[in-house]
């Protein structure tokens, strides 16, 4: 055996190495993380598209993922730097300023214990808007995390770790047993407040159980991920078309087809440019602009 080939030996085992390395401790926190996310988007754009009767609402219609990104955009910008149970700064801070637009959006939108949707979606885009008016202003007086800011709003899954895996389940696995306890109400909210109370459901509770839910499942998702779009909006209307409008067959089949899409998007996200990496937002909003149009399509031609 020539030295060419006991060069390539060494060479060939450490490339084996890198191979076993990366199927058994990178690709699977990945890929499980992207189909938890993608569930938890699809779960919560199926819950806001029942509750606010109307299909261009997703997830981050009350401001969830403005917030998170201010968030995000705070520690980056102000170089905050720390771990806790293994997330890092970015994932706490982007959770709880999404949690916190949340709960400020609520706290607007009450009117003597209840909360008219109306009101509750006016204040969403209005407080959403300020929190990304602010994000913009932060980022533009850093121009050092620029890059750094961009690439998380633009949504990856690269170099996620088991840590992040834990962050996000326990949320979809507690919040979807609760949303499909629930499921039978929204079908009947549905056919107006005044009847469902009439048929026992209690109206402003279950309206606070859904914002809760869909607010705590959205900001673990976006905490982890960046803003992933068009994921809450087009998975619960594909599945619509396939299961029916009953949200106790909808919640799982959204559930199952966010998580499909999200690791399909992801795999694309890594091997279309490879070995760069393209941020799985742009893959979703590729997939999910001309589907977007078509709704407004269908939807100018059904009010004519």
């Amino acid at each position: 055996m020539d030295e060419s080939s006991h060069r390539q030996v060494p060479s060939a085992n450490l490339d084996r190495q890198a191979a076993a390395v990366i199927v058994r401790q990178l690709r699977p926190p990945r890929i499980l993380l992207a189909a938890l996310v993608g569930a938890s988007l699809a779960l919560s754009g199926a819950v806001m598209q029942g509750f606010f009767q109307n299909p261009m609402a997703d997830p981050y219609i009350i401001g969830v993922s403005s917030g998170a990104a201010l968030g995000a955009t705070l520690a980056l910008t102000l170089s905050i730097s720390f771990w806790i149970v293994g997330l890092h700064a970015t994932s706490l801070f982007a959770f709880a300023g999404a949690l916190l637009v949340t709960f400020i959006v609520y706290m607007v939108s009450v009117r003597a214990g209840r909360v008219p949707a109306t009101l509750l979606l006016l204040t969403g885009v209005a407080v959403g808007s300020m929190a990304a008016a602010a994000t913009s202003f932060i980022m533009l007086s850093g121009d050092d995390t620029l890059h750094a800011v961009l690439y998380w709003i633009l949504g990856s899954f690269s170099s996620r770790r088991w840590e992040h895996v834990h962050m996000v389940w326990p949320s979809l696995l507690g919040g979807a047993v609760v949303l499909q306890v629930y499921a039978r109400d929204l079908n009947v909210l549905l056919q107006g407040e005044e009847n469902a109370q009439y048929l026992g459901v209690d109206v402003e509770r279950l309206k606070r159980i859904f914002l809760v839910l869909t607010a705590w499942l959205t900001a673990a998702a976006v905490s982890v991920s960046g803003i992933i779009g068009f994921v809450g909006l087009i998975v619960p209307h594909m599945m619509r078309l396939l299961v029916g409008p009953d949200h106790r067959v909808l919640f799982p089949a959204s559930l199952l087809g966010g998580a499909i899409l999200m690791v399909c998007a992801d795999m694309l996200a890594r091997t279309v440019t490879a070995p760069a990496e393209v941020p799985v937002g742009i893959v979703t909003a590729l997939i999910g602009c001309p589907f977007f149009l078509y709704l407004l399509s269908r939807r100018r031609e059904l009010a004519l």
